[in-house]
């Protein structure tokens, strides 16, 4: 283990879920990840690797097959996965936000039916709040889904489905006026429905479309998709919670522990820059000597890996407030945000240490170079992580005039 990123208070079982992680993707995801993004290639063999040990239970609980860990210790898995490859990172990330929705929201039922398969990764799950015309304004959605005798008839288009393809659970957020008089909210009028299909691309279902894959610059290999519903007919049970109009709450819950993901993501991605920008700064020579011993690069070194130092302690924190049953939103966007930036900057220098080799498809940095601006707007942008900071802040920090 390295002297950076180092996490104290693990108890011994989450340390050997550590070591077994780290180990699987120094030896099965690092010496593959580049051939297989250069080629948009789904990991397959690294997914299967995955289900064995046990990582898509890792939150859901004992009684349901899972591991019952806290999310700290699955975002220490993710940090330890995104420094292989942060595409593998998303596979995992939302599966586990719809599981984690599903333990705190769903009915029993539902938790009965879901949980268990999820915790073997034979059901895989993805959710959907984005749609074409928005983003980060949640309230502006249109998708819209009306009771029809027992079941709910859905009709809209929603957009940027990590999972797309590859899921066969999606909770799609969308309104749902039955019950809510016109005036309402529009975050009191949203629903989410747990939609079940089959994995691929086409018709899944009838009803259900998703029309391929997105090209996208970087965070290849999986799947992100749009998803078309047109009368699309989901039975009333499958109302995440059995009630309409819980779905805004029950999303941003969901997307609150994914911002601790997400910035987990940056931590590790973060981590993998500096690794090679600190290992080839002492293998280039310029002036006869290696880079690392020039002055300027020691400081690039030296900033670098204080920031990666940096976001691995608010990512943690952020991670135990949420343990601890207290309200997060504060700590996991500061998080997501420092990450997220930090990371972006720690992967540019990496890449100016690399030089000209650093624009070589041949060399690792010139993937993470890609990848690196996709944690500025995967789950909420940094305007929108300011926007909730600042508002947490006015609350607690009320003038007393």
């Amino acid at each position: 283990m390295t002297r950076l990123a180092q996490t104290a208070g693990l108890n011994d079982i989450q340390r050997e879920i550590l070591a077994t992680v780290r180990d699987f993707v120094d030896k099965e995801i690092i010496p593959v990840a580049t051939q297989l993004e250069h080629r948009d290639e789904y990991p397959t063999e690294i997914v299967e690797g995955l289900k064995e040990l046990g990582l898509f239970g890792l939150m859901i609980p004992e009684e349901y097959g899972g591991l019952g860990e806290s999310l700290l210790a699955y975002a220490l898995c993710v940090e330890e996965i995104a420094r292989g490859w942060m595409s593998v990172s998303g596979i995992i990330n939302t599966h586990f936000i719809v599981a984690y929705m599903l333990k705190q929201h769903g009915t029993q039922e539902q938790k009965d039916t879901f949980l268990p398969r999820m915790a073997l990764g034979e059901v895989r799950g993805a959710f959907s709040m984005s749609e074409p015309a928005l983003g980060s304004d949640v309230s502006a959605i249109s998708s819209k889904g009306v009771k029809d005798g027992d079941e709910y008839v859905l009709n809209g288009q929603k957009m940027w489905l990590t999972n797309g393809g590859t899921s066969t659970l999606v909770a799609v957020l969308a309104r749902s006026d039955e019950g809510h008089p016109e005036g309402t909210a529009p975050h009191k009028s949203m629903t989410t429905f747990l939609v079940e299909k089959e994995p691929g691309f086409g018709e899944v279902r009838p009803g259900l479309t998703i029309p391929g894959k997105i090209d996208k610059m970087g965070y290849k290999g999986v799947d992100t998709t749009e998803l078309i519903m047109d009368g699309l007919r989901i039975p009333a049970n499958r109302v995440l919670g059995g009630t309409t109009g819980r779905g805004f709450y029950q999303m941003m819950d969901g997307v609150e522990v994914g911002r601790v993901n997400v910035a987990a993501r940056g931590c590790g991605v973060a981590q993998r820059a500096f690794e090679l920008g600190v290992s080839y700064a002492q293998q280039r020579h310029t002036f006869g000597k290696p880079i690392a011993q020039h002055q300027a690069i020691q400081f690039k070194l030296a900033e670098m890996a204080t920031k990666v130092e940096a976001a691995h302690a608010m990512m943690v924190n952020a991670a135990r407030k949420k343990d601890s049953g207290e309200r997060n939103d504060l700590e996991a966007g500061m998080a997501k945000y420092l990450a997220s930036e930090y990371c972006k900057e720690v992967v540019e220098d990496a890449f100016r240490i690399h030089g000209g080799y650093g624009f070589s498809k041949e060399y690792e940095i010139e993937r993470l170079y890609r990848e690196a601006p996709m944690l500025l707007i995967g789950e909420g942008t940094a305007e929108i992580q300011k926007m909730i900071i600042g508002r947490r802040l006015l609350e607690e920090y009320r003038f007393q005039g």
